[in-house]
């Protein structure tokens, strides 16, 4: 790189001087940029000065900070693909989709007319969708406390994030969890810090005074555990919020309207949202979310979206709605329920009993398979005609597995997935014992 350095002697000079460099490419994801006492000596400035704009430059994620391996150009980040290993050809229990067949038809919406076409200045939800909302809230015993309408379950993390969080700050996760979110903090700037799973649900943080400002948490069928939080879990959060009160629950609910298992009610008054995405029981082009949380922060999102985009629209609110109410009124989500259901136990019966024992307990479409090596397993699935995604994004601290996802299964498929799977463990592990 040029050290010929333009006349620049203050922290925001020297911040846009290397982030022009950094977005016009002329310094690639991990270039090195000088040590902080070299730049100072090269431009004859305090070292704090430096210091000062490479933290500026971290913190709006355009270099990394190491210690000794020095500062370097960040990577590009431009997806939340979670690096599926799906090839053409290949059967898809990777990517988390669900059953076509399961999610309720926009056919149903046939004479479908739209009751709150406005101008620019609507100002409110549309009361279909949050009276269909408030009716799921009263049927789950979730205390209704300020309602809004979002785009999707990150852009509501987003924002509940922004509104109670500072680029730097500590956010506890389940480990493993869900790759977008952890996508999500790195962009916003945020560490996440793990903590693991067990057959109650998430774990909680130890007690060493290290409080992280946000918590992010699956109540039921945890992706990609598929482990449900039990009632004395969660009232073991209740409990560290009520010590904790300024610390941000988050409840992601992505599943609820697809299980018969109960809402383990976890609170804290003071800080909290509880998120329920449309997407797994009507369809992921259904991007709405429901929050239902905390006035000041729900208030505080609220704000951020008037900024933006200003609402969600009313058409696509009011369709929802309509679709949900005629997916209950026929049971079509109990049908969903039933069938993911059983086609999980069937797969479980059809494996050994030192697979399945750490997996009975779990609920939705996803699999999570503790395995010696993940690349050898998919490779071998691969093999076999199937696509399995392998664990490492989902994982931070977590031991080695993969995850199966069963919403492309069909019933006369599950036999020869299991034997397939049976044996690619068994080849897979033998590979590794020899290696090893």
């Amino acid at each position: 790189m040029n050290t010929l350095y333009p006349p620049i002697s203050s922290a925001v000079e020297i911040a846009n001087y290397f982030s022009s460099l950094i977005r016009n490419e002329d310094m690639q994801p991990g270039d090195s940029l000088p040590s902080v006492r070299q730049l100072a000596g090269d431009l004859g400035i305090n070292p704090n000065t430096v210091a000062s704009a490479y933290a500026k430059l971290r913190d709006a994620g355009l270099i990394t900070t190491g210690g000794r391996r020095g500062s370097r150009v960040a990577e590009r980040q431009t997806t939340f693909d979670i690096g599926s290993g799906a090839i053409d050809g290949l059967f898809d229990l990777s990517q988390g989709n669900m059953d076509p067949d399961l999610i309720p038809s926009l056919s149903l919406l046939s004479g479908f007319k739209n009751k709150n076409i406005s101008g620019y200045d609507i100002n409110i939800n549309s009361p279909e969708l949050l009276n269909t909302a408030s009716y799921w809230f009263l049927e789950q015993k979730i205390p209704e406390l300020e309602i809004g309408v979002f785009s999707g379950a990150l852009d509501a993390m987003e924002r509940a994030l922004r509104a109670r969080t500072l680029p730097g700050d500590r956010v506890w996760v389940e480990d493993p969890c869900w790759p977008p979110l952890l996508k999500l903090l790195n962009y916003l700037h945020l560490k996440a810090v793990p903590l693991s799973m067990d057959s109650e649900g998430c774990t909680l943080p130890a007690n060493d005074g290290k409080v992280c400002s946000a918590v992010i948490l699956t109540p039921r069928a945890q992706n990609p555990t598929g482990i449900s939080l039990t009632p004395a879990r969660a009232s073991e959060w209740t409990g560290f919020f009520k010590d904790h009160p300024d610390c941000l629950l988050i409840i992601d609910d992505f599943w609820g309207p697809l299980t018969d298992k109960s809402f383990p009610i976890i609170e804290n008054p003071q800080a909290q949202l509880y998120i329920l995405s449309l997407s797994k029981f009507l369809g992921p082009d259904l991007r709405i979310s429901i929050v239902n949380g905390s006035s000041q922060v729900v208030a505080e999102m609220q704000r951020q979206q008037l900024i933006g985009p200003r609402w969600v629209s009313h058409i696509l609110q009011d369709a929802a709605a309509s679709l949900w109410k005629i997916a209950v009124t026929k049971n079509l989500l109990d049908i969903a329920t039933e069938s993911y259901q059983l086609r999980r136990k069937q797969l479980l019966n059809a494996l050994p009993q030192d697979i399945t024992s750490d997996l009975l307990l779990g609920d939705g479409i996803h699999l999570w398979i503790p395995v010696l090596s993940e690349t050898a397993v998919v490779q071998h699935m691969a093999a076999k005609g199937w696509a399995i995604q392998e664990g490492s994004p989902f994982r931070l601290n977590s031991p080695s597995a993969v995850r199966i996802s069963l919403g492309n299964v069909k019933e006369n498929t599950i036999n020869q997935l299991a034997s397939d799977l049976i044996e690619s463990l068994k080849t897979s592990e033998a590979g590794e014992r020899r290696i090893n």
